[in-house]
């Protein structure tokens, strides 16, 4: 049977496309049309833009010559005694291409004004006052969007070292195991997680980062039922450091008990803490941002993840504010019932000798009228 589509959460945002530079190719198209409007001399039109276009490429030298002053003084802490990688550092990453444009342009320039020289080396003079006046004044930092895109694409937000670290710490270790773990505790505890469709960890994910050490401050529903075995492993020097996942039982509105595994994934719990701390300069806006960024990136490490799939399930949520709504069981249960709703739908598709215990792993959000949580336990 098919896997379902896969439904992208609308609280998680999804990765940069090119739309941009759609854009700036649709502009392109427009100003030249323009100027064709304009009846304009091409020959002017021309010089004007290779003196133009040479005044980018030049204000991107002189902004590395700057930087790079700075950083004479940190060639050996931070470029590894290297001026090489110091000078590659402060210039644009398509180094090359940047001397060999401004070269062209250059010698087009050259060229195109060999009759008013004098007039040339004043624009120039006057160009590159102008460069270091913006510089100096702050006017050529990028903006908000072009860090987060930065940061994105080269990995280098805080939501993306939590997010590996949890992962390769934690959930790569305990995840594996699960399944034994819950059928040992099944054994000792009458079989009270009787359902292997939800033989899961639950991974509560806040986008609050708001996080309870105890799930009964969060939801009275919510009760303490037991632990598994712990998981002891050698780590880092420590040795037999233990692993522990609890079970809790959860009441519905019909006073039915469930049981689950659950948890809050704790690396929110940091990005909260830094939220409140001066000395971090992390405000709540910085603070969602990177919840959001993290519930991505724990997507998309596990969805790749082999020994994960099928062990997890994540659960995004925005809090309702009103602890007496009982918001968060509900969130859960409602999780659960989705579980066993989509193994029934494996079983209706499948030949009658077959398990309805689901061998493939998907992605499935349902929707409804509250915050559609991200799923995902598989690859």
């Amino acid at each position: 049977m098919e896997s379902p589509t896969v439904q992208t959460h609308a609280l998680i945002p999804r990765p940069r496309e090119k739309r941009a530079l759609y854009t700036a190719y649709i502009a392109i198209a427009g100003f030249v049309f323009a100027l064709y409007l304009l009846e304009q001399s091409w020959h002017h039109a021309v010089e004007n833009l290779t003196f133009h276009f040479m005044a980018l490429e030049i204000g991107a030298l002189l902004r590395g010559l700057c930087s790079f002053a700075e950083e004479i003084w940190h060639v050996q802490s931070r470029h590894r005694s290297s001026w090489w990688r110091a000078v590659k550092a402060c210039l644009s990453p398509s180094l090359r291409h940047h001397m060999l444009l401004l070269l062209v342009s250059g010698c087009a320039c050259l060229a195109l004004f060999r009759e008013t020289q004098l007039q040339f080396l004043l624009s120039l003079t006057l160009l590159c006052l102008c460069q270091l006046l913006s510089f100096a004044f702050g006017l050529q930092g990028p903006s908000a969007v072009e860090m987060s895109e930065i940061c994105e694409k080269n990995n280098r937000n805080v939501a993306h070292g939590l997010a590996w670290s949890y992962y390769v710490g934690y959930l790569k270790l305990v995840l594996p195991c699960l399944k034994d773990l819950i059928h040992d505790f099944n054994r000792a505890n009458n079989n009270v997680l009787n359902c292997k469709e939800t033989w899961k960890l639950h991974i509560l994910l806040p986008l609050s980062c708001e996080i309870y050490d105890d799930l009964k401050k969060a939801d009275s529903h919510i009760q303490h039922y037991g632990d598994l075995q712990k998981l002891e492993l050698d780590r880092a020097g420590t040795k037999r450091r233990s692993y522990k996942q609890s079970v809790y039982v959860i009441s519905g509105e019909d006073r039915k008990r469930t049981f689950c595994v659950v948890e809050y994934a704790t690396p929110l719990q940091s990005l909260y803490a830094m939220s409140q701390d001066e000395s971090a300069a992390f405000s709540r806006e910085d603070r969602l941002e990177q919840a959001q960024l993290f519930c991505r990136t724990l997507e998309e490490i596990l969805q790749g993840s082999k020994e994960c799939a099928g062990c997890y399930r994540l659960i995004v949520y925005e809090e309702s504010g009103d602890s007496a709504s009982h918001f968060l069981s509900k969130e859960i249960l409602r999780h659960i019932q989705q579980q066993h709703l989509e193994e029934y739908a494996v079983c209706e598709g499948s030949h009658p000798l077959t398990t309805c215990l689901s061998t493939e792993p998907t992605i499935m959000i349902s929707e409804s009228e509250l915050t559609g949580p991200l799923r995902s336990d598989g690859f």
